[in-house]
C-alpha cells in the first residue's frame, strides 16, 4: 500500500510523541515515498496555559528525529482533528485544519503548498494493485485500485497472476467518469465480466504473462538502522514482496572482499563473480569475530553493496527490481523495537521448483576454509611429513596437488598419504631452509633419543620447542553451492 503515496502525512499524537508503530511508518515511508508532512494532532488535551510551549517542545523533539533522514526539515503542523475525542458533539470545529479561524498555519494550507504533480509514464507492462473487487448487476465485476506501471485502455487483455486468470477490460471508471485510457498513477475502476469476486479481495492484475511466480530470488538489501539484532544466515524472516507477506530464510553475501568498494550496479546481478558467503549481514555493529578484531584496530571494512538469497516457503508472483521488505512480524507490538528488519530490491526471480539444481550451482558463493596441522619430521632437503591436518579417515588423495605454507616461510605441496594414521608427504619445491632443517632435526632427535646427551641444554630446548612447533597452513575456497565440493586455490 505504501508504494501508492506520492505525499506521506504522518499524524503524531502530541501527547505522546513517537511510538513504535509511527516510527515503523517513518521507516516505511523513507523507503517508499518522497515527500512527508508532520501532524502533531489532539493539542485540545493540553492545557491551553501551556499548549504552545508543548507543541514547540514536541516540534524540536520531532525535528531532532528526522534529522538523519530524507524528511529532514519537513514540514511540522498542529492540529486538533475532533476537538473532545469521538464523542464530542459534531459543532465543535477542528482546530488547525482548515482556513477559517486560524491564527495559526493550517494543515490545508501545508498540503497544497506541499502537493506537486509526480511524474509518471505510460510505457511497459501495465501492472494495478487491486484492493478492492465487487460485482455490479448487470454489468459485471468491478476491479478497483491504483495503477503502478504501464497503461490501459479498453478491449485490452488483462491476467489476474495469482489465479493465473485473463480477462477482457469491457468499461472503465475514474472518479464515476467512464473513460478509454488510464495510466500509471491513476485510481481506476475496471469492470470485467464472468468473474466472481470472491476470487480476488486484493492483488495485482497486469499485462498478460508480464509476472512472474517464483519460489527464491537474488536481492540487494540494506539493513534498517533501526532494527536492534544482527540480522544472521538461514534466519527467518516475513518478506513482503509485490503484493504478498510470506515466510522466506535468507543467506547474505558480500562482493569478495578485494572489490569492497567498487561501483555499485544498482539493479543488476553478476552471475560471473565470485562473492564471500557471510554469516550475517555485515554492518557496524555486527557479531562476527573478524569484524570485532578489525573495530578494535579501528578499521571496519564495509562493502558498498550486499546480497541476499530468499528462499520462500510458498511461491510469490511479482515483478522484477520491485520493492522487497524484511520484517520480524512476530515481535511483540507492545516491545519498544522496530519489527522492519532490511529493504532491498529484487534482481533475480527463480521461476524454476528444482532452482537448487538447475539455478543455485551458478551463483558463485564461496566460503574460506583454513586448515592448520604440523610438521612431523624431515625426510629430506626437498619433503617433510605432516600430521593434524586431517582426520584419520579423510580420504587425502582429494587434498593431493594443494599448495600450503610453512609457519616458517616455505611453499609446499601436499604430495599424499603417508601411512594409515591420516598423516601426508609435502613437497617443498625451493628446498627447506637450513634453520627450519635444524629445528626439524633436533626436535625429532628429541623425542627418539630422550634422557642422553646435555639434559639442561635438552630441556631448555624442548620448551622452545614444544612453545613453536612448525605449523602448517592450508587455504582454500569452497563454493557453497558446488554439488562437487571442489575445493580451489588461487
Amino acid at each position: 500500500g505504501a508504494q501508492i503515496i506520492d505525499l506521506m502525512m504522518l499524524v503524531i499524537d502530541v501527547t505522546k510523541g513517537m511510538q513504535t508503530q509511527s516510527a515503523e511508518c517513518l521507516v516505511i515511508g523513507q523507503i517508499a515515498c518522497q515527500k512527508m508532512v508532520v501532524v502533531l494532532n489532539k493539542i485540545d488535551l493540553l492545557p491551553e496555559g501551556k499548549r504552545q510551549s508543548a507543541i514547540e517542545k514536541m516540534t524540536k523533539k520531532m525535528q531532532k528525529t528526522l534529522e538523519n533522514t530524507k524528511f529532514c526539515g519537513c514540514p511540522i503542523v498542529a492540529v486538533a482533528a475532533k476537538p473532545g475525542g469521538p464523542e464530542a458533539p459534531e459543532s465543535e470545529n477542528p482546530l488547525g485544519v482548515s482556513e477559517h479561524g486560524a491564527a495559526f498555519v493550517c494543515l490545508f494550507q501545508v498540503l497544497k503548498s506541499q502537493a506537486y504533480l509526480p511524474s509518471r509514464d505510460p510505457s511497459g507492462h501495465f501492472l494495478m494493485a487491486v484492493d478492492h473487487c465487487f460485482s455490479i448487476k448487470g454489468q459485471g465485476t468491478v476491479m478497483t485500485g491504483t495503477i503502478l506501471s504501464g497503461s490501459v485502455s479498453l478491449g485490452d487483455n488483462v491476467e489476474i497472476p495469482a489465479l493465473k486468470v485473463t480477462k477482457k477490460v469491457k468499461s472503465m471508471q475514474m472518479f464515476h467518469t467512464p473513460v478509454t485510457y488510464a495510466m500509471q498513477g491513476d485510481r481506476v475502476g475496471i469492470c470485467v465480466t464472468q468473474f466472481d469476486p470472491k476470487l480476488l479481495e486484493r492483488g495485482l492484475i497486469c499485462t498478460p504473462e508480464s509476472l512472474h511466480t517464483i519460489h527464491a530470488a537474488i536481492i540487494s538489501l540494506k539493513k534498517i538502522q533501526y532494527f536492534r539484532g544482527a540480522l544472521q544466515t538461514k534466519a527467518k524472516f516475513h518478506i513482503t514482496v509485490g503484493h504478498e507477506t510470506v515466510m522466506g530464510r535468507v543467506m547474505f553475501f558480500s562482493p569478495a572482499p578485494a572489490d569492497f568498494n567498487e561501483e555499485i550496479h544498482e539493479n543488476d546481478f553478476d552471475f560471473e563473480k565470485d562473492y564471500l558467503y557471510q554469516e550475517e549481514y555485515l554492518s557496524k555493529d555486527s557479531n562476527s569475530s573478524e569484524n570485532k578484531e578489525n573495530d578494535q584496530a579501528g578499521e571496519v571494512q564495509l562493502p558498498r553493496q550486499q546480497w541476499a538469497l530468499l528462499e520462500f516457503e510458498k511461491p510469490v508472483t511479482c515483478p522484477k527490481l520491485c520493492l522487497v521488505i524484511g520484517s520480524k512480524l512476530d515481535t511483540d507490538i507492545h516491545a519498544n523495537t522496530c519489527r522492519l528488519a532490511f529493504h532491498g530490491v529484487l534482481l533475480q526471480g527463480m521461476e524454476d521448483k528444482n532452482y537448487t539444481e538447475t539455478f543455485l550451482p551458478k551463483l558463485k558463493v564461496y566460503k574460506l576454509k583454513h586448515k592448520e596441522g604440523q610438521v612431523e619430521r624431515v625426510m629430506d632437503d626437498y619433503s617433510v611429513i605432516g600430521r593434524s591436518l586431517f582426520k584419520k579417515e579423510t580420504n587425502i588423495q582429494i587434498f593431493v596437488g594443494l599448495k600450503v605454507k610453512l609457519s616458517t616461510g616455505e611453499d609446499g605441496i601436499i604430495d599424499g598419504g603417508f601411512g594409515q594414521s591420516g598423516k601426508f608427504k609435502i613437497r617443498i619445491p625451493d628446498g627447506l631452509k637450513p634453520d627450519t632443517k635444524m629445528l626439524l632435526t633436533v626436535a625429532s632427535k628429541k623425542k627418539s633419543k630422550p634422557g642422553k646427551g646435555d639434559t639442561t641444554k635438552e630441556d631448555e630446548s624442548n620448551k622452545n620447542d614444544t612453545a613453536q612447533p612448525v605449523t602448517i597452513s592450508l587455504l582454500f575456497k569452497r563454493y557453497v553451492f558446488d554439488t562437487q565440493k571442489k575445493m580451489i586455490q588461487s
